[in-house]
């Protein structure tokens, strides 16, 4: 009996235990304090962790710390793709990646970022983006188990590549372009003539660097935080995609917020927003500066000729993007 007892004891005291960390705990942490790990794939200069750390020193002060942010950039978690899956299931609790990238695999109808000039300048993604068919692309990710927070910045997409100048669709041809890992874009460079090769953005500048590929296109920043134009000599402004960051969170970790703490961090990703636009807006002349300094070449194409070169692209997705919301969009 003396032993049943010490045995019924120990048990009572292991479940006492078990039953406070439970009670105690977050995502990660004590008490109501709870530690968010972010995930992205960018660089320490990248749009994605400028914005990142905004957002952290935003959620940290309008919590009181009661939330706090843990960074983790430079595909350090994984791949964009890996790191989706990861939030879903919970393992990361956040991230912010181009919509149209991995994330469009996820959540087909953010294809729809990736049709040749569809925005016809930065008033008309905004317009778009902070109304309501933003938001309501944003709503698509609860169907995955996973919060829309809303879009951070990566910017209007431009071309490189470290063979030639590029002035026309024709000086396109035969080029092994880098893609994102969604169908709009192997549609979109085949339309151009170019050779799409997928490959992962975290694995991007040795691909560059070893010749996998000739070239790849992204925005002016991040062309310069990953330090790209130190392997592609040719940039050709062609303003053909607007890409946002879209930021999610896993459903589950945002339910067990309260209400103060999911107030904070919705306004911290709203007031995040705001930052990074007004932030990428003033680099860029800057950043052009640079890479002129660094021995790169920039052309400014007819956009018009690459307009009508990419027109059907948006037929290759039809199923995945509705036109009535290119039609919508179109009309903002």
């Amino acid at each position: 009996m003396k032993i049943k007892k010490i045995l019924l004891s120990s048990l009572l005291l292991v479940l006492l235990v078990i039953a406070s960390a439970c009670g105690s705990e977050g995502a990660s942490g004590s008490g109501d304090s709870v530690t968010l790990k972010l995930a992205h794939s960018g660089s320490d200069k990248h749009q994605y962790n400028i914005a990142a750390k905004k957002f952290k020193k935003l959620v940290e002060k309008k919590t009181d710390e009661s939330v706090k942010i843990e960074i983790h950039g430079n595909g350090t978690l994984g791949s964009e793709a890996d790191v989706i899956e990861q939030v879903m299931d919970g393992s990361v609790d956040m991230t912010t990646v181009s919509a149209d990238s991995s994330f469009a695999n996820t959540i087909p109808e953010m294809n729809v970022f990736g049709i040749p000039y569809l925005f016809r300048d930065a008033e008309h993604v905004y317009n778009t983006l902070d109304g309501e068919v933003g938001q309501e692309l944003l709503s698509l990710a609860e169907e995955k188990n996973m919060k829309g927070l809303g879009y951070w910045e990566v910017g209007f997409r431009h071309l490189t590549n470290s063979k030639r100048e590029i002035h026309t669709p024709e000086d396109v041809e035969g080029l092994k372009i880098r893609v994102q890992p969604a169908p709009v874009w192997e549609t979109h460079m085949k339309a151009l003539g170019a050779s799409p090769t997928p490959v992962d953005f975290n694995e991007l500048y040795s691909a560059l660097d070893q010749g996998v590929v000739d070239g790849q296109e992204n925005p002016l920043p991040t062309i310069d935080s990953m330090k790209f134009y130190e392997v592609q000599k040719h940039v050709a402004l062609t303003a053909h995609t607007y890409s946002p960051a879209i930021v999610v969170m896993n459903q589950g970790v945002w339910d067990k917020l309260n209400g103060d703490q999911q107030k904070a961090i919705q306004s911290a990703s709203e007031e995040t927003t705001t930052y990074i636009r007004e932030t990428l807006a003033e680099k860029a002349e800057k950043i052009k500066s640079k890479l002129k300094e660094n021995g790169v070449t920039i052309t400014e194409p007819d956009r018009d000729k690459f307009r009508e070169a990419t027109k059907d692209v948006k037929d290759a997705v039809s199923e995945e993007v509705p036109q009535e919301l290119i039609d919508r969009i179109k009309d903002q």
